[in-house]
């Protein structure tokens, strides 16, 4: 398995974001760094350090709201929750990358989970023009699964599900959004610039020993 490596412009406070979606950063908090799987979510601190630099959480009440629930209980709880549902969500993505559906019971279990924790929107004027946006305002820690589950429902009915897709060179997924949707890498710096230089050495080494 290959390790990922850090680089300074793709990563945010210890957090990997090269995904184009949040949902799919959210599941590559589970990396291999130095040749080691390495949970980035180790407590609810993290995942208030996530939240904040994934721009999921902007507010300064917020900010202040999820610094007092660091050794709740109920904050430990739904920590415990998330990452099993993020592993549940991952067969999901692995699913769908080799063009299948998600499991009914994944399906159910969102569904659930939606009509228990409904995604709250509000419109907002911006550029001269009005824009529907997600409205995050948790009072306790449970409300925080409104955004996953929204984010988890939008990324399973993606129109262009083939798209998704995981890193040739490691443990990353991604929504490929570029124009010819030939993504292959993480992101160049990572993975891509390495698998290159691998290529292009092996290729030499072939050359000389022909030679």
């Amino acid at each position: 398995m290959r390790t990922v490596t850090q680089e300074p412009d793709e990563w945010v406070d210890g957090f990997l974001f090269v995904a184009n979606r949040s949902i799919l950063d959210f599941l590559n908090t589970k990396l291999v760094l130095a040749q080691v799987p390495t949970e980035l979510l180790p407590d609810f601190s993290a995942l208030e350090r996530w939240l904040i630099a994934s721009g999921i959480v902007r507010s300064a009440k917020t900010k202040s709201l999820l610094r007092s629930w660091r050794h709740l209980p109920e904050a430990a709880v739904f920590l415990k929750g998330l990452i099993a549902f993020r592993e549940r969500l991952r067969d999901a993505v692995l699913r769908m990358e080799v063009g299948l559906v998600p499991s009914d019971e994944f399906l159910q279990e969102i569904n659930t989970g939606l009509v228990q924790h409904p995604p709250v929107t509000a419109l907002h004027r911006r550029e001269g023009k009005v824009v529907r946006e997600s409205l995050f305002d948790p009072k306790r820690p449970a409300d925080l699964w409104a955004s996953f589950l929204n984010e988890a429902a939008d990324l399973l009915s993606e129109p262009e599900s083939h798209r998704i897709r995981q890193c040739e060179a490691c443990v990353v997924h991604f929504l490929d959004t570029s124009r010819k949707g030939s993504r292959r890498w993480c992101s160049m710096n990572l993975c891509g610039n390495k698998r290159k230089v691998a290529a292009y050495q092996r290729r030499k080494r072939d050359n000389a020993s022909v030679g």
